[in-house]
């Protein structure tokens, strides 16, 4: 692992990019342990000051530090994506190896389930289930919801590798051994998943940062809790743009364009390198 973040690193722009970005957010989520106000707070600062010294990114209209609020934010809009993405993941890998391996009647229902997911609109449907459940709907539930409606596409892209999978003379070799379908998926066709999965993850979490922003700035979110989002959502209310509070909705759309080009910087450059094509001309490149 290691060895593939040095190589990519030194090698790929795009990556080396992406990773000192995201090193930047953590760092920034980090502060946010060490803020001196609760992000949720109002009035506890001056209001509608511009960037100083004092405040980095000044202040608004409702008495916060867009700084310290903002690396709450931040953490917050990341950790609904990653519940978001580890949750559709887990569906998806578990549906593409059912279905690639047993194959048959069992990956025919599978396929016309996952298929039944991909034609629903998602978007339309979030917008209702957050209509429904808006004063119940915390930004970790919303996330649990976008995974559940995020895994059909990742799980047939991992079908359609076990079903390469299964034909390999490796995959015979487990089976004359003695070892069950389970053994054989988890210990022999599971490992070859591992590096496409690291590059699907981040991809995932693209996704649900974005559909959360989107809800956010409609106002059918957990308002009160910080995120990229729910920034953007306050800022217009007040009417930061027309009361020329520029710096109010610049700073959690910088971020947000920051973080989200971070993050599909990096994972363009994994799925380049985990191509096969990309590794043949790494082999013609040492020869």
């Amino acid at each position: 692992m290691f060895q593939i973040i040095k190589y990519l690193f030194k090698n790929d722009i795009r990556f080396r990019f992406g990773f000192i970005a995201i090193i930047i957010v953590i760092f920034l989520i980090v502060l946010s342990f060490f803020s001196a106000y609760d992000a949720r707070e109002r009035n506890v600062v001056p209001k509608n000051l511009p960037p100083s010294l004092k405040y980095y990114f000044g202040t608004n209209s409702i008495g916060q530090d867009i700084f310290w609020k903002l690396t709450v934010a931040i953490g917050n809009s990341l950790l609904l994506g990653l519940v978001a993405s580890c949750i559709s993941r887990t569906i998806g890998l578990t549906v593409g190896l059912i279905s690639g391996y047993l194959g048959g009647r069992t990956d025919r229902m599978l396929s016309t389930i996952s298929g039944s997911f991909i034609v629903i609109p998602r978007l339309p449907l979030l917008i209702l289930l957050s209509f429904v459940f808006k004063e119940k709907l915390s930004f970790i539930t919303l996330g649990v919801i976008l995974g559940c409606l995020d895994w059909a596409w990742p799980g047939r892209r991992y079908r359609s590798q076990i079903l390469s999978l299964r034909e390999m003379e490796f995959t015979y070799t487990a089976r004359f051994s003695g070892m069950n379908a389970l053994k054989v998926v988890s210990k022999e066709h599971l490992p070859f998943l591992v590096p496409y999965l690291m590059a699907d993850l981040i991809s995932g979490m693209l996704w649900a940062i974005a559909m959360e922003i989107t809800l956010a700035v409609l106002g059918l979110s957990d308002l009160m809790t910080p995120t990229i989002g729910t920034m953007v959502f306050w800022a217009g209310y007040y009417q930061a743009t027309l009361k020329e509070l520029w710096w109010w909705i610049s700073a959690p759309i910088l971020a947000a364009v920051f973080t989200i080009v971070a993050l599909y910087l990096l994972s363009a450059s994994i799925s380049q390198y985990l191509d096969p094509r990309t590794r043949l001309q790494m082999i013609s490149v040492k020869g």
